[in-house]
């Protein structure tokens, strides 16, 4: 009996939903059919105004839109300039990344990291800010020799574009040699077929930036040999003191953990190792 009143229960149940999901449908292909014939009657009086030389404005309400596609300025100009724009904005970010000094900073604070074997601590959002942090620390000289000769020059319609366009890769071309080592910059001038140049200006920027960070690539890796040796001898004494009490079933990494965090804590190892790398640009 009660299996009975349970399945009635359900039938009833499901007929109610049926109807309720029957009368959305409806109700929903209603307003999307009124919708419809209200654009389309809408559109084909906007058609009658427009034939009989009647003003749209105020179809819009108060708001008027303007739009000039720039015929007789040369529309295709415009639309390279445009595209040009929109690709120098979305490789912005790689290139700030590849042309200042956040590639070493970055390589040097995971070499940190991966030292200490504490995984994910510091996280990757905290060692990318300090990245950025110190990015800016130690560019904000260039940065400010590229506002003095380029952007505000520019802005007061002092230098036309290309001319901005070379005085702000000036400090960035310096800052880029200063940080390159000779061997980089001849490997890429040889593959460029670059035999000889007189000057330094004469060397192009598709030559000094992949110089520049495979030369940084070196930097950083040399520094992350030099923060890993002492943490590798503190795991070599921990390891062969484990082997000796028998304790071979115990990860030596979870013992050497703790003292390679106390020596960086003793050493002051976030000071020492900033201030080094900061340094290096200097």
């Amino acid at each position: 009996m009660n299996r009975y009143n349970k399945n009635c229960i359900n039938s009833k149940l499901t007929i109610k939903i049926v109807i309720l999901f029957m009368i959305c449908t409806f109700t929903f292909f209603g307003i999307t059919t009124t919708a419809y014939a209200g654009t389309i009657r809408d559109n084909i009086t906007s058609e009658e105004r427009i034939e009989s030389g009647d003003n749209l404005s105020g179809a819009l309400g108060p708001l008027e839109f303007t739009l000039n596609t720039g015929e007789d300025n040369g529309t295709l100009s415009s639309t390279l300039q445009i595209l040009l724009v929109l690709t120098v904005i979305t490789l912005a970010p790689s290139i700030l990344i590849m042309v200042t000094s956040f590639t070493r900073t970055i390589i040097v604070l995971h070499f940190v990291r991966s030292a200490l074997g504490t995984q994910s601590t510091p996280p990757n959002q905290v060692l990318i800010g300090l990245a950025l942090f110190l990015t800016l620390f130690i560019m904000s000289p260039v940065f400010m020799k590229i506002n003095t000769e380029a952007i505000q020059p520019l802005s007061a319609g002092e230098i036309t574009k290309e001319e901005a366009f070379e005085a702000g890769t000036g400090p960035l071309r310096t800052f880029m040699l200063e940080q390159t080592e000779v061997k980089d910059l001849r490997l890429f001038m040889d593959i460029a077929g670059i035999s000889k140049v007189e000057t330094v200006d004469d060397i192009p920027l598709t030559v000094i930036i992949p110089s520049f960070i495979i030369s940084e690539l070196r930097t950083a890796f040399i520094i992350g040999f030099l923060i890993y040796i002492p943490f590798i001898i503190i795991d070599m004494v921990v390891a062969s003191t484990l082997m000796s009490m028998g304790m071979m079933m115990l990860p030596p990494t979870m013992i050497s953990m703790p003292f390679k965090i106390l020596l960086f804590i003793v050493a002051d190892g976030w000071n020492l190792i900033i201030g080094e790398v900061v340094k290096t640009f200097y």
